[in-house]
């Protein structure tokens, strides 16, 4: 790593060494695509640059950035590290008063949406003007609501410098890579997953991103474009798994995928090994704060089933019960990590800080076990439980033993209040047939099939479509609340 190459710096680098390479290809929902070369993107990063710096942003200030997948996006990103200014990535679309309370614990200098897109846009004619190089000291924030709905900003702790670290393809722990990859990025950059590949683009990767994730646009996108990379979530992933005909279409260009955000059910891993290989898939588990990963690949998990890999990159895993003591193997507690190499990072705001042991290790309040060859497995999020007459109940796993019904296509678990059993095991239903959909006796009958009797759901609900953000998650704090709390 060169702690003083900033990451527009090396942007200009790509431009010099060859400027009419496409680095970044924006794909619409209509199947349009408009391609940015090297020479160009380093040109408008500079306009945009300026004209951030004229509306007052300088070194240290953040620059929120509510703008779809788009090129205006990646510019505003690079054009605010230009300035020595952290980029935070916002959800395009949140109500009013949501987004309010977002701008207020982030106090960004600048706030850029929709309706700035024409300004962005109106700097390509100006002057390419010559700005003193300056690394931004916070490399990037990301806004999450977690699971309770509250504004949660995760500010980086590492500076916006090029590091190889982060471009590294994480296959490279298995095997070697053939470079330049060309990743095809589904999710929303104001996901950390989907904003990250940017390193990836600044290491000579060529970067295809959908303006918004479609099943049957990605799998064109992947035949069409050759792609060899990309990360997905089980969702994603099951969607496109099952596109009709999806065992029909050329996937022999991708070399690996990357999954992450939620523990895959099994059904859905040996689904996507029959379709690219096992060993080309790889899953993890990690987080935005940045203590650490594990991962493993497809094959390794066959015979760690459920697992989401042991630590990489130099991480550490720890399992500590209530008493603050680490747990043996197989016992449940919550998931401590420390590693050196990701840099950590800390809330803005009075969104309390993370739990911290005297000697590094940190946790975001997932509860886990690992095995006896130290691989780590997610059982869920300690605020997501369910206690329902006395027994604890993670909806992760009642997920995980719907989803294989038939006729189900979506699934989400939450515990509803209760007068019996304090909360009860509620199922939000998404049929994969709305004309047939299944009756609440036979989801309750499969799960009794499949789980024991006190982690089955208590009641059913059918919905027309699951409320799932764009990156393909659900707000679980919000689906309680407009369920009665």
């Amino acid at each position: 790593m060169d702690e003083h190459l900033s990451l527009p710096r090396r942007l200009h680098q790509l431009a010099e060494e060859d400027p009419t390479a496409e680095l970044y290809t924006q794909i619409g929902l209509d199947g349009s695509e408009h391609a940015l070369t090297a020479a160009e993107l380093d040109r408008r990063t500079s306009q945009v640059a300026a004209a951030m710096a004229a509306k007052g942003v300088t070194v240290g200030d953040r620059v929120a950035l509510g703008l779809r997948n788009s090129p205006e996006l990646l510019i505003a990103a690079f054009a605010a590290w230009r300035v020595g200014a952290t980029p935070i990535p916002v959800r395009w679309d949140l109500p009013d008063w949501e987004l309010e309370q977002l701008r207020q614990v982030i106090g960004a200098r600048l706030h850029l949406g929709d309706e700035d897109v024409a300004w962005i846009r109106s700097t390509v004619d100006g002057d390419v003007p010559q700005l003193p190089d300056v690394v931004a000291p916070r490399m990037m924030g990301i806004c999450s609501s977690g699971s309770t709905g509250t504004p949660k900003i995760i500010v980086s702790g590492v500076p916006a410098v090029f590091n190889e670290v982060f471009s590294t393809p994480m296959m490279e722990q298995w095997r070697p890579v053939s470079r330049p990859q060309r990743v095809l990025v589904l999710a929303p950059m104001y996901h950390v997953n989907a904003f990250a590949t940017v390193h990836n683009l600044l290491a000579g990767d060529r970067l295809f991103v959908l303006e918004r994730f479609d099943a049957a646009r990605a799998v064109d996108a992947i035949e069409r474009h050759r792609i060899t990379a990309f990360t997905a979530t089980p969702t994603m992933l099951q969607r496109i798994a099952d596109l009709p005909g999806v065992d029909d279409r050329d996937l022999s260009s991708i070399d690996w995928i990357l999954q992450g955000a939620a523990p895959m059910p099994p059904s859905l891993v040996h689904r996507w090994a029959g379709l690219i290989g096992a060993e080309r898939i790889l899953m993890a588990y990690g987080m935005t704060e940045s203590i650490g990963l594990t991962a493993l690949r497809g094959d390794e998990w066959m015979t760690h089933e459920g697992s989401v890999g042991r630590g990489q990159r130099e991480t550490e895993v720890r399992i500590v019960g209530e008493d603050g003591a680490e747990l043996p193997a197989g016992e449940v507690g919550e998931v401590y990590m420390r590693s050196p190499s990701y840099g950590g990072s800390d809330y803005l705001g009075d969104a309390p800080q993370l739990p911290t042991t005297d000697d590094g290790f940190q946790t975001v309040g997932d509860m886990g076990y690992v095995d006896a060859d130290g691989y780590l497995y997610i059982v869920d999020r300690r605020v997501d439980m369910i206690i329902s007459g006395g027994a604890n109940v993670f909806p992760a796993q009642v997920e995980q033993a719907l989803i294989d019904h038939p006729q189900i296509a979506d699934v989400v678990v939450v515990g509803l209040r209760d007068e019996r059993w304090g909360r009860r095991v509620h199922a939000i239903v998404e049929p994969a047939d709305p004309a047939d959909p299944p009756t609440a006796d036979e989801v309750i009958d499969y799960a009794k099939s499949r789980l024991a009797a006190y982690k089955v759901p208590k009641t059913v609900e059918l919905v027309d479509e699951m409320p799932r953000s764009a990156a393909t998650k659900v707000n679980r704090g919000r689906l309680v609340e407009a369920r009665g709390g």
